[in-house]
């Protein structure tokens, strides 16, 4: 029987859908259904295989309840790798979704088999394992996506577009924030699973709140400012008893423009549920965006009265317009920023099929550079906050 993605199917009007697989995001796991409503919601993707959870029978259970072949649930990465990469109808691309402690040897194990892939932030646990990563996908010239999500919303592309086009002169304070309510008492202490293993540095990293949202934060400050963040001076706390990592976090940062900003991180901040927001102030205007309110951007030119711009209105640029999907008055928002990365990242491995063509130069995502400094980012304001809130340079 023919797969529906083999290049048998494909045809110049048509191009076959992206073989995808998955490690981790089985039952009782949030991010794996969100990345694979993301994948098919532009119908760019076919889910075929994948190892759903490190525990077989979990594994077994969670792939028959999507629907996969018997023959392509895998009980553990290493095998899947190596399984898929010897089929005809192997995947092409890998998405991500564990945590954070298996980003790195995933990621290896489908670099090696020569599958892209698509890893959900931070990247890995230290700079060493991300770096190690980003030779190996310029070895086998693989395509290797992060998926910071918030990077699709179109009207945080429109605020990238304005900075890009000058609409706010130089840039010189940025504040961004995200905070949440959901550990404002010990969770993980009860077994709930997210929480379990967020709270564990073994699995989670060195980084509480810091590395699961506060890289967020920091990465929507980067991609909408273009900015260089040079060096930063924080203050982590534990504030639930017991707790082994940050559960919330306050940041100084200074760019290389000159420009400076505030990034506040928690996860104990009652009455937020995702409040990520950010502002940023130059020369000649001021932006606000808040991700609970994703279709409206607040612009205030200098001197002049503030204006809401509407996502898929006349007001909304090109760059906000290309991914947006229906007409204005219906939101878009957190599975549709998914959506846009994933259609923007199956461009470029649809290119990689052509030996190296070109894709489309306006599809852009967050890549494994960015998600290198996304680690840099965490290991500083780790680094800062135990030197007592130092001023700390950011590793190269």
């Amino acid at each position: 029987m023919a797969i529906e993605g083999s290049k048998k199917n494909e045809s110049p009007a048509m191009p076959a859908r992206i073989r995808l697989g998955m490690v981790g995001g089985g039952e009782g796991a949030f991010i794996g259904a969100v990345h694979r409503i993301a994948a098919r919601l532009d119908d760019q993707y076919e889910f075929v295989a994948g190892a759903l959870s490190s525990t077989p029978e979990k594994a077994q259970r969670s792939g028959r309840a999507i629907g996969l072949a018997p023959d392509r649930i895998y009980s553990d990465f290493e095998t899947m790798a190596k399984a898929e990469a010897a089929r005809p109808d192997g995947i092409e691309a890998v998405a991500i979704v564990t945590p954070n402690h298996l980003h790195a040897p995933v990621a290896e194990a489908f670099l090696k088999a020569g599958i892209h892939v698509i890893c959900d932030k931070p990247v890995t646990t230290n700079s060493k394992d991300a770096k190690k990563l980003l030779k190996l996908a310029k070895k086998h010239q693989r395509v290797f996506a992060v998926t910071h999500n918030y990077t699709g919303y179109p009207m945080v592309r429109h605020a990238r577009q304005m900075v890009k086009d000058g609409a706010l002169g130089e840039i010189r304070v940025v504040q961004v924030e995200y905070p949440q309510d959901w550990l404002t008492e010990k969770l993980e202490a009860t077994g709930q699973k997210q929480a379990e293993w967020r709270a564990d540095p073994a699995r989670n990293g060195i980084g509480g709140a810091i590395a699961d949202i506060g890289t967020h934060a920091h990465n929507l400050a980067a991609y909408i400012t273009g900015l260089e963040l040079t060096e930063l001076c924080a203050e982590l706390s534990r504030f639930v008893k017991g707790r082994q990592l940050d559960d919330n976090a306050q940041v100084m940062l200074r760019y290389a423009n000159g420009a400076r900003g505030l990034l506040w991180a928690s996860q104990v901040a009652p009455g937020n549920e995702n409040n990520l927001r950010i502002r940023v102030y130059g020369t000649k205007g001021g932006l606000e965006w808040k991700q609970e309110h994703p279709n409206q951007l607040h612009w205030s030119p200098f001197g002049q009265p503030t204006q809401v711009i509407a996502r898929a209105t006349g007001a909304a640029n090109a760059a906000a317009a290309r991914v947006s999907r229906i007409p204005a008055g219906h939101p878009e928002g957190y599975l549709e920023g998914f959506a846009t990365l994933y259609s923007e990242i199956a461009q470029a491995i649809r290119a990689a099929r052509k030996g190296g063509a070109k894709a489309d130069k306006a599809a852009h995502f967050p890549t494994l550079e960015d998600g290198i400094k996304g680690v840099a980012f965490i290991e500083a304001v780790v680094a800062s906050s135990r030197r007592g809130g130092r001023w700390t340079k950011l590793s190269a």
